[in-house]
């Protein structure tokens, strides 16, 4: 199956993105922002849920409505810049459950060890969105997925803020059932493993770190 890739153009969230990426953007406001175009890119990501039709009573009448179809999802975000997207995500789906992944990349070889997985215990009725804010190397999001494979949801799909084409490339080709979401597609990776021109470290800069 071909990946299906979807670089979000939307003016709002191109906006916010150039906010993102000022180096002069302080914590408390790249918090937000990081918040904000994941909820933005989450309407984008559930443009594809099922509808059902039910009839529910106005002030004025009858309604034959739409409700959504008895898709549950979750939302799991690779700790630990992952966790500033949850926040903009729930507030437009507040019932999904809230899985956790996490991994560090080794500084040396640059490829993600994990340490924690705590998934929900009914994942396999829940259609998965996996959160993290930048698409690197691709090693992180690859092994992610394939741990988050092994409990058979229902479906899984990547939600990227920024990606670089190595982590693109690396991440189709292992994962091709899985669709791609992502608000800009940057230039290359640097020697250090960052995306340029990116934004710097992500959990950096959401968690006030260095």
């Amino acid at each position: 199956m071909e990946n299906q890739v979807f670089i979000m153009d939307h003016p709002l969230i191109q906006h916010k993105l150039t906010l993102l990426r000022d180096k002069n953007t302080g914590s408390k406001e790249f918090r937000e922002l990081v918040g904000e175009i994941a909820m933005l890119m989450c309407y984008e990501a559930t443009r594809d849920l099922n509808l059902k039709e039910v009839e529910i009573e106005t002030p004025v009448g009858i309604a034959k409505t739409k409700v959504i179809s008895g898709r549950k999802l979750a939302f799991i975000p690779i700790l630990r810049a992952g966790i500033g997207m949850v926040e903009g995500v729930t507030e437009l789906v507040p019932a999904a459950k809230i899985g956790h992944i996490g991994l560090y990349r080794d500084p040396e070889t640059l490829q993600p060890v994990e340490y924690y997985s705590k998934l929900p215990n009914d994942i396999t009725e829940r259609d998965v969105i996996v959160l993290d804010p930048m698409l690197a190397t691709g090693g992180s999001a690859v092994d992610a997925i394939s741990i988050i494979k092994k409990s058979k949801p229902k479906s899984v799909k990547f939600m990227c803020i920024i990606a670089a084409p190595e982590g693109m490339k690396a991440l189709t080709e292992a994962h091709p059932d899985v669709p791609i979401y992502c608000a800009a597609m940057d230039d290359h990776l640097n020697e250090h493993g960052y995306i340029v021109p990116g934004l710097g470290d992500a959990g950096d800069r959401i968690f006030g770190t260095k």
